[in-house]
């Protein structure tokens, strides 16, 4: 559906392509975002779960496994002591308890015969001491408990799990039950919290390729959604830029089937009723065009016939019947106007054909002024402000045309002096036309332009065809050019008209009948006001 273009300009057009398909308001973008979070928030979870499960089992097995050698170790070893041993016995049996499979630190306290406290520890001195079990625990396990039905030990086991420096220990302690010593363990669980390390290392991996997974899934999916959505998005713009010849290659029953079926019946729909427009507009134009044209010979006819009428009244001999003086008078004006009506019709139906074209020449715009005031007897109502010099490649008849319903309108509905100036711009000329009439009401300043725009409905005739504005603005338009109307704060209103200084790249053939270029004259020299 979209063309290709090669070059620079093809390549920074696709590289725009594709920075706008990564904005963040993009449905693209947006998708996998959502796509990522939904794998994220899932991965974290499964993760988490998992580590926890993991590191609950390890743990409980490790220490399970500690707790119940430490417990064997104290009724085989630390039972088969005498109520009141002595430090070697103590200390030499802690060291027989720290020799066994799971390899703990041992610390045993018990009373002499001579009720002085000793110790056992299977580290030496600087092994495993009374300091290093929490206070909690050791008032746990000093605690002797009410023994009943349900609990029928004095004494129970007690742990704790400690961090020192950094590294996870395991301590527990328990008393020989009927009199002996008391025995702490302590034991590393190093290596436990190394595997639960690795694994956290390998779930965050996990969660690290699920989450890319996501995003490529998010962008496969993406892609699929989204290619219809594009193509739909392009075959819009083309139909906005008036190719009504657009259609969607529709495949699929799914909801973006449905919709490009919709927008093919929209846009046949639309291709079909604007082409029975464009032929209503373009029998309009004939018949407008046409119906000029035929007048224009029954038209000729009647002028010459009233210009006789004409001379008739302006004789001093008196021939003309006073009775019938006005008639005469009222088909002279008459004729006139309809004569103008006609000429401003065939200049309307050219524009809207696209036939109208321009021949430029180098033009003082000061002279062209004072041309066309001087043509149409205004100098002494009109009021130049304008530099000779100012020099623009412009169609000096069409030129004429603007002025001349400019300056005229400001002379018809406005008020005199009408002061027209000319001000040189970067590539442009302004001209401005200001009158010292009452302004043009607020109401009626969007619809100046318009074609037959009547300002008051209780006064639908005036002397001019209500088209002269609108070919005035026609004929800047075509020039590239833009005319605006305001009211000044001085009082009266004001046109300004904005030219380019050079329109050779608007310049085209005129007709090779001369028919534009013969039909326009006579209007330029009438002004065309509206």
């Amino acid at each position: 559906m979209s063309d290709t273009r090669g070059g620079p300009r093809g390549w920074s057009a696709g590289r725009r392509g594709g920075l706008s398909r990564l904005r963040f308001t993009s449905l693209r973008l947006r998708l996998v975002v959502v796509f990522g979070l939904v794998a994220l928030t899932a991965a974290v979870s499964a993760s988490g779960i998992a580590y926890w499960l993991n590191r609950e089992a390890v743990l409980t097995r490790a220490q399970d496994a500690v707790l119940r050698d430490f417990r064997q170790e104290m009724q085989n070893r630390a039972g088969a002591l005498p109520v009141h041993p002595t430090q070697d016995e103590l200390q030499r049996t802690a060291g027989q308890m720290a020799s066994s499979s799971q390899s703990f630190s041992v610390l045993l306290v018990a009373q002499d015969a001579h009720g002085k406290t000793v110790y056992g520890n299977s580290g030496g001195i600087n092994g495993f001491s009374l300091e290093d079990v929490p206070k909690s625990l050791r008032t746990a396990v000093g605690r002797q408990q009410e023994t009943s039905d349900t609990n029928k030990q004095p004494y129970h086991l007690y742990w704790q799990r400690v961090v020192d420096h950094g590294t996870p220990y395991l301590v527990a302690g328990t008393r020989v039950i009927g009199g002996g010593p008391t025995g702490y363990m302590e034991k590393s669980l190093e290596p436990e919290a190394k595997d639960l390390d690795s694994l956290a290392w390998s779930l965050g991996i996990a969660t690290g390729l699920a989450l890319i997974g996501a995003a490529l899934l998010a962008q496969a999916a993406a892609t699929t959604v989204l290619k219809p959505v594009h193509r739909l998005g392009v075959a819009a713009r083309r139909l906005g830029e008036g190719r009504l010849d657009t259609r969607l290659r529709v495949s699929g029953t799914d909801e973006l089937a449905d919709l490009s079926r919709t927008f093919n019946n929209a846009a046949e729909a639309l291709e079909k009723r604007v082409a029975e427009m464009a032929a209503r507009d373009d029998a309009s134009r004939r018949f407008v065009a046409d119906m000029s044209h035929e007048l224009r010979t029954p038209l000729t006819a009647i002028t010459a016939v009233t210009e006789v009428l004409e001379e008739e009244l302006d004789a001093d001999s008196g021939s003309m019947d006073p009775m019938i003086e006005p008639a005469v008078r009222l088909v002279v004006s008459e004729t006139r106007r309809l004569n103008i009506l006609v000429e401003n019709l065939m200049e309307v139906t050219r524009f809207d054909a696209g036939t109208a074209r321009l021949v430029l020449d180098d033009v003082d715009v000061a002279d062209q002024i004072t041309a066309c005031i001087d043509a149409r007897a205004w100098l002494d109502a009109v009021e130049l402000d304008a530099e000779r010099g100012i020099h623009a490649r412009l169609d000096p008849r069409r030129l004429d045309v603007i002025l001349a319903n400019l300056i005229g309108n400001a002379l018809k509905h406005g008020g005199s002096p009408v002061r027209v100036s000319v001000r040189e711009a970067s590539d442009s000329v302004v001209i401005r036309v200001r009158d010292h009439g009452p302004g043009i009401p607020e109401d009626v300043l969007p619809h100046v332009f318009d074609r037959f725009y009547k300002a008051s409905a209780s006064r639908p005739r005036s002397e001019g065809s209500g088209l002269g504005l609108s070919i005035a603005m026609e004929n800047a338009h075509i020039h590239g050019g833009e005319i605006t109307a305001a009211n000044s704060p001085e009082g009266g209103a004001v046109f300004t008209l904005r030219l380019p200084r050079d329109a050779s790249e608007l310049t085209e053939e005129p007709d090779q009948d001369g028919e534009e270029k013969n039909g326009d004259t006579k209007q330029g020299k009438e002004g065309k006001e509206g």
